[in-house]
């Protein structure tokens, strides 16, 4: 009677346990599906961007330069330097290998400097929830 139990036991245990695996595959599916529209989006939007700052960079371009040559001032061409950078970057974001060595380097962080990556005053903890919840409380209550 006991083995009859038992097993009736163990197979709804282990039948818990793959739904429960199943459960977590697919939110892990979900999160990384998540995670690259999100990643689609940032890049979407970057070269959205790039399109307007192309356009102010190009004409900028043209008007300073013209702006120098009519005055015959070199100074004219200076805000092209910084602008010429914002612009690469977003070009390198947009359609260049920049994530690529983003996520390079971040592998590397995680690989050798993770400690780097650690909390100030190590992970959040149960107590410390629930001291923070009794000090709201009190206040509430005075």
């Amino acid at each position: 009677m006991g083995f009859i139990f038992s097993k009736a036991m163990n197979d709804s245990l282990k039948g818990q346990q793959e739904f429960m695996r199943l459960q977590l595959e697919r939110q892990l599916v979900l999160q990384n599906l998540m995670r690259e529209r999100q990643a689609a989006m940032q890049i979407a939007s970057t070269r959205e961007f790039l399109r307007y700052f192309g356009t102010f960079f190009g004409l900028s371009a043209v008007v300073l330069t013209a702006g120098a040559m009519k005055k015959k001032n070199p100074a004219f061409l200076m805000p092209i330097v910084p602008l010429g950078f914002v612009f690469a970057y977003n070009c390198d974001m947009g359609y260049g290998t920049l994530l690529q060595r983003v996520k390079g380097e971040a592998e590397n962080i995680l690989d050798t400097q993770s400690t780097l990556l650690e909390l100030p005053k190590g992970p959040v903890t149960f107590e410390d929830l629930e001291k923070i919840r009794s000090q709201a409380k009190f206040f509430r209550e005075k």
